[in-house]
């Protein structure tokens, strides 16, 4: 009993082509997670090449103020909590049980920092969402005329009015964001 080969369609081979690719960027971003600092000064490189680009062609200011906002929306998920403790919080007292926030004193469990967007995740949306704005920065018709003025202002407003609700928070319900600083026991 011969069992048919299934049928070479063009189709097949665009999936077997597009899956094999997808396998090499799977396998080059699981060798660059452990070189943390390279990885951030190769975005950090990439983003200064793209200001510069903007700065010496004079245009594509929506390009970058579309990019600055959704950079600033990855920040502010790396810096909060995966479980909101103000929800929790809240619901808590809803329930009349208020031991479910964040512990306060010394014999309450401990709960460690989990972010709601891990720092690997941060770095690739980030270095993905730069690139597309670099290629996006090579075509006229993203070239839409704006006062450029405005939008840094807007932008600068919009980033001091969350970053001070965000430490608002991070105060209300005393958590730290960052590692450094911290004893860490354990290492050799």
């Amino acid at each position: 009993m011969d069992v048919p080969e299934p049928e070479q369609t063009p189709f097949t081979a665009v999936t077997a082509q597009t899956s094999k690719i997808t396998r090499k960027y799977q396998a080059c971003l699981d060798a660059s997670t452990p070189f943390t600092t390279y990885r951030w000064v190769g975005t950090v490189a990439l983003l200064l090449i793209f200001f510069l680009r903007i700065v010496l062609v004079q245009g594509w200011y929506i390009v970058a103020y579309t990019l600055g906002i959704y950079l600033l929306n990855l920040f502010l998920l790396f810096l909060q909590p995966k479980f909101d403790p103000s929800l929790t919080h809240d619901e808590g007292l809803e329930d009349g049980d208020a031991a479910a926030s964040l512990p306060t004193k010394q014999d309450e469990e401990f709960r460690p920092f989990i972010r709601r967007l891990p720092e690997f995740k941060f770095w690739h949306s980030a270095t993905r969402a730069i690139a597309i704005a670099f290629l996006c920065s090579w075509f006229a018709f993203f070239d839409i005329p704006v006062f450029w003025p405005v939008l840094v202002m807007y932008w600068i407003i919009l980033f001091v009015l969350t970053m001070r609700r965000q430490i608002q928070h991070m105060i209300k319900y005393r958590y730290v964001p960052f590692s450094f600083g911290k004893t860490r026991y354990g290492q050799a």
